[in-house]
């Protein structure tokens, strides 16, 4: 039987020595806090989840393959330091039937050492190709008593905190969330309204894939696209915070089906609540396949920002104001969906 720790792996982004791979992660040529390119750290973070999966799958199934099929819950608890190393240290929770969750612990070594965040990533083990694929079954992990079965049982207890989410989301508004709707509403009809319609804070972009986005044959590399939605869903949450924006939390993605080579994209983000100096921001891509015939959502994806002074002192963000069933559905869903990410926080 393997043990979780016998899955472990470690990965180095030289940061410190190697100036060109530095200037590569940098959002500007400055020395400005939090400098880093957030979303290439999840293309990164996507294979080394994929290597860390692969290589306890492929000891049964040599010819298998991983899919990611969610990330869950990323938070960021510390800026992260362009000028220093980043360390991916990377281990299997949890195996169940055909699936496993790694769990990714980030951080800079060094004096003082940094923990930016814990990130965790469920796989999905397959076998064949294209439509002849198929989930395969694995031998499950044995847990010593102490960290490891700890680290297991989470990885239960955060698979029913989602489905709990999911169905809370699907519960009509009570009371207090129908009056503060309504409120919005009425403040949208005042004369000399100055709020932010939600309407007008959305973000849009299209791309093919081609080739050189290919991580298995005929299929795009998951990290990639999600790096594509984050970078996207950055600019569109600028339409709604004033000073700058930081990603304060990966809320959720999940991976619905796979990207193809040929595929248009149709990338769409929009900011759909806000509070405090918070901005919630949707992301969705779109895949429509070469021969139009299949047009279909890939990805879905939630990302918390903060917005922040120059010295990363938080400021207060405008108001969003829905205006229709389809904007209060989103608002009242990212509502719910913050005040779990707070409990998050207050618990760290």
């Amino acid at each position: 039987m393997t043990r979780p720790i016998d899955t472990s792996m470690t990965q180095t982004l030289h940061l410190e020595g190697d100036l060109a791979l530095r200037r590569r992660f940098m959002v500007l040529d400055e020395p400005i806090p939090a400098n880093i390119r957030f979303g290439l750290l999840l293309e990164i973070l996507d294979k080394v989840a994929e290597k860390t999966a692969l290589k306890y799958v492929n000891r049964f199934y040599p010819e298998a393959r991983v899919v990611t099929a969610a990330i869950d819950n990323i938070l960021i608890r510390n800026p992260v330091d362009v000028t220093r190393d980043i360390v991916f240290n990377a281990r299997i929770n949890h195996v169940g039937r055909s699936s496993l969750e790694v769990g990714i612990r980030v951080e800079q070594p060094g004096e003082p050492l940094i923990h930016i965040a814990s990130c965790y990533f469920t796989m999905v083990a397959r076998s064949g190709m294209g439509a002849e694929a198929i989930s395969i079954t694995l031998p499950p992990l044995e847990y010593s008593a102490g960290i490891e079965h700890e680290r297991a049982s989470k990885t239960i207890a955060r698979r029913d905190d989602y489905k709990h989410q999911q169905a809370v989301l699907l519960e009509p508004p009570s009371r207090e969330e129908y009056q503060m709707l309504t409120g919005l509403h009425m403040a949208l009809e005042r004369p000399g309204f100055s709020g932010l319609p939600a309407g007008g804070l959305v973000a849009d972009s299209w791309e093919m894939m081609y080739p050189e986005q290919e991580n298995v044959p005929q299929k795009i590399f998951g990290g990639y696209l999600i790096r594509r939605a984050f970078e996207l869903s950055s600019i569109c949450c600028e339409l709604a915070a004033p000073d700058s924006s930081n990603v304060i939390a990966v809320n959720r993605i999940n991976f619905f089906q796979p990207v193809r080579l040929g595929d248009k994209l149709h990338y769409t983000s929009r900011v759909v609540y806000t509070s405090e100096s918070f901005v919630c921001v949707e992301a969705g891509i779109v895949r429509i396949s070469r021969d139009r015939t299949i047009k279909a959502l890939s990805n879905s994806c939630f990302f918390t920002f903060v917005n922040v002074d120059r010295e990363m002192v938080r400021r207060p963000v405008p108001a969003v104001y829905p205006a229709n069933y389809a904007e209060d559905a989103r608002y009242l869903a990212a509502h719910r969906s913050h005040q779990n990410l707070l409990s998050h926080i207050r618990d760290n």
